[in-house]
């Protein structure tokens, strides 16, 4: 840290933006290894945390929680995914830098990187530098898919021009952030030693560590992508079970047949097998589910959005009549369809209506 922290924030009152997994090479988290300094290359003033919680506690899609008084260090933990999602000048009063160390998974749709974004504009405005520590995308930094999102259709989901799937770490997002929204921001990256773009993170030597409650594995991270397209579907994506997004499915769909129709179409990498299961939480709570488990056998030449728009063409095909798009509200938008801020752009670009 003595090394690579920015000198001209020497002795800077910094607030950290934190989540669990925030953590080192060998599993402690950066909370811990920002004490270990404290004082003498900066002072710690005020503690951040996105969506699901500085703790990670929080399960569910619009689930706020509160911020609080940390117990130990006496000082605030502000909640940026609850009354407000962009720091108030209130939260960023007496502060000389706002760190931010977040674990992104490399989709549009994941909030970490609107939560950045949102201080970013915040800090820019006051005149506080941003400090952000690039970590690795996990499904790899070279592979893009999906539209660029049409800025009329900006939701905490999507708040400045990416693709779904951006093939960016998030240290690579917050530089054209900052030259593109934000240019009179004092950005600095903290930049990774060792990673390559190619790279998935299990190549990496890292240890996983949840960033979100329903995102437990590398192969949640995989899919994801894709299937959290069905978050605006009445058809569950599997919250609720052990494999979220990899299990798909609801009540009325005939989970044998279904499978047969989606191998049949030959998407690359990727193998349906017939499953049945029942959510222990959100869609069909504790009633029996039937459908599919996406299991990808190449993740090379896989492709997630791709495989979910051809999964719901198949699902209006097919279950026309009890196929539906969810309603607004969804991550605070309440006009726009959830389908539509999460492919970023009309309904009718991609599906029927």
């Amino acid at each position: 840290m003595e090394r690579r922290w920015p000198k001209e924030l020497s002795k800077a009152k910094v607030g950290l933006l934190l989540h669990p997994a925030s953590v080192s090479s060998n599993l402690e988290h950066s909370l811990a290894r920002f004490r270990e300094h404290d004082s003498q290359l900066y002072t710690i003033q005020a503690l951040f945390g996105p969506q699901h919680g500085f703790l990670g506690h929080t399960q569910d899609n619009m689930i706020e929680w509160e911020g609080y008084q940390h117990p130990e260090l006496g000082i605030s933990v502000y909640s940026l995914y609850g009354e407000h999602r962009k720091p108030t000048e209130e939260m960023l009063e007496g502060l000389d830098a706002l760190v931010i160390d977040l674990q992104d998974v490399g989709a549009r749709y994941y909030t970490f990187i609107w939560t950045m974004y949102l201080c970013m504009e915040a800090c820019e405005a006051s005149g506080i530098p941003v400090v952000v520590l690039d970590r690795p995308n996990p499904i790899n930094g070279v592979d893009t898919e999906g539209p660029l999102l049409d800025i009329e259709y900006k939701s905490f989901v999507g708040l400045h021009p990416v693709p779904v799937r951006h093939g960016k770490t998030i240290g690579q997002l917050a530089r054209p952030f900052k030259e593109e929204a934000f240019p009179q921001l004092d950005l600095h990256i903290m930049e990774m030693e060792g990673w390559e773009p190619s790279m998935w993170y299990d190549e990496t030597g890292l240890p996983w560590v949840l960033p979100s409650p329903n995102m437990p594995t590398l192969d949640t991270a995989t899919v994801y992508p894709g299937m959290c397209l069905l978050e605006a579907t009445n058809v569950s994506e599997g919250r609720g079970t052990t494999k979220p997004f990899e299990l798909f499915g609801a009540p009325f769909i005939r989970g044998e047949e279904f499978q047969r129709k989606l191998n049949k179409l030959g998407l690359d990498g990727v193998y349906f097998r017939e499953a049945h299961f029942q959510p222990g939480f959100h869609k069909f709570e504790n009633e029996m589910c039937h459908g599919v488990q996406i299991h990808v056998t190449n993740r090379k030449v896989f492709r997630p959005f791709e495989m979910a728009v051809e999964i719901i063409r198949c699902f209006q095909a097919d279950y026309g009549e009890v196929f539906k798009w969810k309603a607004p509200p969804y991550e605070y938008e309440y006009e726009k369809l959830p389908i539509e801020i999460l492919i970023g752009g009309p309904v009718e670009s991609f599906f029927k209506r």
